[in-house]
């Protein structure tokens, strides 16, 4: 009786062994099933903002800077007085085409008188042709003197305007680089200040010439690029309005080898200003079903990519992939998995081909950001 007791107990004991050591040949693994869904490729660019009209506010007319008639870093409006230049040269000369204007016309007049007496005294003969001519003669060089004075005059009225600077469009104005008192114009070319919409910002970014060659291509081939584009600001954040791309340079800048691209976005808090950096983001292709593995699903030996993938009887086989982007914590597959294969999480375990599993499902996440 007591051997077999000690029988059963050795046979029960044997049991548990061998159970274990079945459950140890069958590890734990987790496994993804492939992800098939539509994908917008993305790529982020550095770009530089602008105004949607920045404006450099000069001075057409010599002379010294008397009145600033804005407060710096403000709206100002169409026509709104912005600078003052002394105007009392231009005054001057303002008077002396009047003058002018006012001898060549009583010049005029007189010439007329004579030319309107000589007229009928030629026809009866009373005065010789000379004459006549010569009344002719001053009569057309006093109507040319006037048009000259009164061109002159006109001249001197548009420099006198001049001397009032006024803001060429609604904006929002900078901080002035010319004091009351610094002579300006002429030869000084200085920018007295600059007037930017920002109602809508300009931005413009860089791509690269395989990049444009790529884009144009594809193109031609019947695809479509998208024009629309997303702004990234330096902190991070993602700017409220999308833009739409407005256009394209007509060159590649054979120094850097790029071609540059500008975006127009909307800025109706006026959070943009000129002179930002940011990152015009945009779709560069649209894939209607691509196939996405976990990127823990996938690794690298001397630059092949490669994915377990576990069969109908939850052993391991190995398959060779093609990667393309990464999108989140998934890369997209273009070549050597099916949409129905599940891909092992294997990490860095020891693992074989034809290992038996105990799958251990996990989910995979969307990819699109």
């Amino acid at each position: 009786m007591n051997r077999l007791l000690i029988f059963v107990v050795l046979f029960g004991v044997l049991s548990c062994k061998k159970e274990q050591a079945a459950q140890q040949q069958t590890p734990e693994v987790p496994v993804a099933q492939v992800l098939q869904q539509p994908v917008d490729i993305t790529q982020d660019f550095v770009g530089q903002t602008y105004g949607g009209s920045d404006i450099e506010i000069r001075a057409r007319v010599q002379g010294w800077l008397l009145q600033k008639h804005f407060v710096e870093g403000s709206e100002v409006k169409k026509g709104q007085l912005l600078y003052t230049i002394d105007p009392l040269p231009y005054q001057t000369k303002v008077d002396q085409a009047k003058g002018q204007l006012a001898e060549a016309d009583a010049m005029l007049v007189k010439a007329k008188s004579d030319l309107d007496r000589i007229k009928p005294l030629a026809e009866m003969n009373a005065v010789s042709q000379r004459e006549l001519v010569a009344a002719q003669g001053q009569y057309d060089a006093a109507v040319a003197r006037k048009r000259s004075m009164a061109s002159n005059l006109e001249n001197a009225q548009i420099e006198l305007s001049y001397c009032r600077i006024a803001s060429p469009i609604d904006g929002t104005i900078g901080i002035s680089k010319a004091d009351i008192g610094d002579f300006v114009g002429g030869l000084n070319l200085l920018v007295l200040n600059t007037v930017s919409s920002i109602t809508a910002m300009r931005v413009r970014f860089s791509i690269s010439e395989r990049e444009y060659l790529s884009f144009r291509k594809r193109i031609l081939a019947g695809g479509k690029i998208n024009p629309s584009a997303e702004l990234i600001l330096s902190d991070g954040s993602l700017h409220e309005q999308k833009g739409q791309l407005n256009l394209a340079n007509r060159e590649i800048d054979p120094a850097t080898g790029t071609l540059t691209l500008e975006a127009v976005f909307p800025n109706p808090n006026k959070i943009l200003r000129p002179g930002q950096f940011a990152r015009v983001r945009m779709i560069t292709e649209s894939l209607p079903a691509a196939l996405l593995v976990p990127q823990r699903a996938v690794t690298e030996i001397q630059g092949t990519y490669q994915v377990y993938v576990v069969d109908k009887e939850n052993k391991l086989q190995i398959k060779v992939v093609e990667t393309g982007d990464r999108l989140g914590d998934n890369w997209i597959i273009t070549k050597g998995v099916e949409p129905t294969d599940r891909v092992a999480l294997v990490g860095n375990a020891a693992l074989r081909v034809n290992t038996v599993i105990t799958p251990v499902p996990v989910k995979s996440g969307t990819t699109n950001p």
